[in-house]
């Protein structure tokens, strides 16, 4: 009989167990209707070659995160379009050893984008400019190079606009447009 009762508990404790974790919430993950979000390469002005080509790779990367969103390089079919361009990048500030070799570098790298409804023309979110900033020690090798630190921007910069547009679907499919 104890083991019966042992057995019993043990399955009503599974079974609680599995009832509480249905409602979990992935907030990195949309699962909502179908979106395909056209996504063309982002525009580079800056003399930094390749940069617009990472920052498009970086992004799909979060995007593949979803199974509901469909990144696209066809205009044609999309329910949004996410596009952006990469303003400049530069070195503001720099440390100086007493030996006279650089200790400190900040990249600056500024940038804007925007999320659009294809279908309204409605613009949903946008991002006229914003400033990301990385520092590095060259004597730390905390990043090794302008190109690492640039690189770091460039996936939290990703992150970020990745979870503001699912966070931006989700509020427009709860608004029944998708």
């Amino acid at each position: 009989m104890n083991r019966i009762s042992a057995a019993l508990l043990s399955f009503l404790a599974f079974l609680l167990l599995l009832g509480g974790c249905s409602g979990y919430y992935f907030p990195n993950v949309y699962d909502g209707p179908q979106v395909a979000i056209y996504m063309p390469t982002w525009g580079n002005r800056t003399d930094k070659l390749g940069i617009d080509s990472t920052m498009y790779n970086s992004m799909s990367e979060w995007f593949l995160k979803s199974d509901k969103i469909n990144l696209t390089k066809e205009k044609e079919g999309a329910d949004l379009i996410l596009a952006g361009e990469i303003i400049s990048i530069s070195l503001p500030s720099i440390g100086w050893s007493s030996a006279a070799r650089t200790t400190d570098v900040k990249v600056q790298m500024i940038l804007r984008y925007v999320l659009k409804d294809m279908k309204s023309g409605k613009i949903i979110w946008e991002v006229p400019q914003e400033v990301w900033t990385e520092d590095y020690n060259t004597l730390a090798q905390q990043a090794s190079s302008e190109d690492e630190a640039v690189e770091h921007i460039l996936k939290d910069v990703s992150e970020k606009i990745y979870l503001g547009t699912i966070s931006r679907i989700r509020k427009m499919s709860r608004g029944s447009s998708l």
